[in-house]
């Protein structure tokens, strides 16, 4: 049955309305006069209506005549529970106003789970400051990387950063939503700080930018903490064929916090792993082809894939600028669009956001309705579905969230299939086909021109071949055991972008993703978007520079067969190792996509139903109350 009410965050200031009401006499509550929050302004409202409502019969009337003293007995019994309403609300309201609540109830919110709301709430009232944060989330990073090496380094300049916000903050000074949180980046996020931006590879500690990364930059403007960078799959997963996800030799191999051992998919594994766990409130990621829907999805996360074009790429350590997108990792919807409302936006230095069908993008917390999904077409493309026995659990998974989405009001559109997937993956599956051509060819260009901007270049790298000498003689990139494959066919292939032979692949990459692909089935069955576990949602919309939204669907059960990979031993399927379900929609269609996203998130609490195996124990009452 339906859900009739969005069933936000519910906190005491809701319960101490409720009472209000009561007390007022103008209680009980119908279901469709609960209190509602508004995230925007961190308060909450009585809502006079809402978007779904239930009639409720009327009851007969008693006659209290008819049952002597009853009427003397209701006063008695409704005096009784306003006066113990009364003393509630009392005691509620010093919990909710008074700035010790949290240490006098003992009770802060869990960094494994909470959100950009409550930290805000707690950073406004005086419960904790951005600095105990800081110092919080470093902590737990300090627990957690001896065992997962998700962050290859923590900003020195964090603290500071913290204490000036908190400053501004007394002061009234509020630069965004997100004032005060802390954030990781990506290791191949540049920042003109004291942090490297990597890639993974020791051929670029010590380099310098000249200018922060437009995202971070954008970011930093926001009062958001640039806590540190994450680990990745070296060269966001574009150098080896024979190494494992989340290794790179900087900082090691990233493992998911789910069962030991964990494969945490890539490339952005330690923002997978970062975000996942709490040691952030969320953190940045790339994708060029899956890297941020595919750590978000076994990770328990939400990854929102922007289109091409929405968020600025300019000084992000490259692999295709046809393909290559900046995007949130985060624990929710809510807080992933929060993010994503800061780093969308044109850039000068970024000719592809020019693009923009929008001056000022969107606020995507706007997109965050529970009735999204009410009369929304969704389809489900079957023949991008896999038939093996090892994806049953991701299949069954599948089939209850489109049951799901059928109860909040979804229109399923089943087998609005994609007219040119054999052909993808016959493409896909060549040596040398058009989608390996428009990666090659755009790295050769993309890294030259990246390595061009750097004010400080400590091993004069200039080109790939320069940076393959590198990686074939530093012994610490561990060559050949993890071998530079494609590098080389990169470096074989003999031109870059801006040959026609460059041109042609692209033709057919993008009808894969568009009209043979996702845009295609879009139009052809008039969809709001489609839908499918995230594990086979990446390729087609990659290829076209399309969004996508991921959210947790479902887990391996507890009594899963592990299997490993074949060359490095890491745990692919295993006991709650989850998976995604992806939203994919049209160039620019972010706000529809995270509305579904949210509408189904809010039905379904997947990722609060696994927990990771391994956890960080500090919490910031360890913090606040040394």
């Amino acid at each position: 049955m339906e859900e009739l009410i969005e069933p936000k965050n519910a906190t005491l200031l809701v319960l101490i309305t409720a009472l209000a009401v009561m007390i007022s006499g103008n209680g009980p509550f119908s279901l469709g006069q609960l209190p509602q929050y508004d995230s925007k302004q961190n308060i909450k409202l009585l809502s006079a209506q809402t978007t779904e409502k239930q009639s409720q019969p009327k009851k007969p009337l008693q006659d209290s005549r008819t049952v002597p003293g009853a009427r003397s007995v209701s006063n008695k019994v409704t005096m009784f529970f306003k006066v113990f309403s009364l003393l509630l609300l009392l005691c509620l309201s010093k919990l909710v106003l008074s700035k010790n609540s949290y240490a006098e109830t003992g009770c802060y919110p869990d960094l494994l789970e909470v959100g950009a709301e409550e930290l805000v709430a707690g950073l406004e009232s005086g419960a904790w400051t951005s600095v105990d944060l800081t110092k919080a989330y470093i902590a737990r990073i300090e627990e957690a990387n001896p065992v997962l090496h998700a962050v290859t380094e923590i900003n020195p300049d964090a603290l500071s950063i913290a204490a000036t916000l908190d400053a501004e903050r007394a002061n009234g000074i509020i630069r965004s939503a997100l004032h005060g949180i802390p954030m990781l980046l990506k290791n191949n996020i540049a920042t003109m700080d004291q942090m490297n931006n990597t890639a993974g590879s020791y051929s670029l500690i010590g380099a310098k930018v000249p200018r922060d990364a437009t995202v971070a930059a954008k970011l930093r403007a926001a009062g958001v903490i640039l806590l540190g960078k994450s680990n990745l799959s070296q060269w966001a997963n574009f150098r080896s064929s024979n190494s494992s996800n989340g290794w790179s030799a900087y900082g090691g191999q990233v493992t998911g916090a789910y069962y030991p051992d964990m494969d945490p998919s890539g490339s952005s594994s330690g923002s997978g792993v970062g975000s996942s766990i709490g040691l952030a409130f969320a953190a940045l990621g790339t994708e060029t082809d899956g890297s941020i829907l595919s750590p978000s999805s076994v990770n328990n996360l939400v990854g929102i894939k922007p289109s091409v074009g929405l968020t600025s790429r300019s000084l992000v350590i490259p692999i295709s600028e046809h393909q290559d997108t900046v995007g949130p990792m985060a624990r929710s919807v809510s807080d992933a669009a929060y993010v994503l409302s800061i780093i969308a936006g044109k850039d000068p230095n970024d000719n592809y956001t020019e693009a923009q069908p929008f001056d000022t993008p969107p606020d995507y917390t706007q997109a965050l309705n529970f009735s999204s999904l009410r009369g929304a077409r969704i389809g489900i493309p079957r023949n991008g579905l896999p038939t093996d026995q090892t994806s049953q659990p991701i299949i069954d998974a599948f089939d209850a969230a489109i049951q799901v989405l059928k109860n909040a009001g979804a229109i399923i559109v089943d087998n609005a299939n994609f007219s040119a997937w054999d052909a993808y993956v016959a493409d896909s599956s060549a040596p040398l086909g058009n989608s390996s051509i428009v990666l090659d060819a755009d790295f050769v260009s993309n890294i030259a021109s990246y390595l061009s901007e750097l004010t400080f270049n400590p091993n004069n790298i200039k080109s790939l071949a320069d940076e393959s000498n590198f990686t074939h003689t530093f012994p610490l990139e561990q060559y050949p055991q993890r071998d530079t494959a494609v590098w080389d066919q990169s470096l074989s292939l003999g031109y870059n972008n801006t040959d026609y032979r460059f041109w042609q692949a692209y033709q057919f990459t993008s009808y894969f993703g568009g009209e043979g692909g996702v845009l295609g089935a879009l139009q052809t069955y008039n969809l709001d978007a489609l839908i499918l576990p995230t594990d086979y949602s990446p390729g087609l919309p990659a290829a076209a520079g399309l969004p996508v939204v991921t959210v947790p669907m479902g887990y391996y059960a507890s009594n899963s067969s592990v299997i490993k990979s074949q060359n490095w031993g890491l745990v692919e399927v295993g006991p709650n190792i989850p998976f995604g379900l992806s939203f994919m929609g049209a160039k620019w269609s972010e706000e529809t996509l995270i509305g579904f996203a949210y509408a189904y998130e809010q039905r379904s609490h997947i990722r609060a139903k696994v927990k990771p195996y391994f956890t960080p124990n500090t919490q910031l009452g360890d913090i606040i109350e040394k």
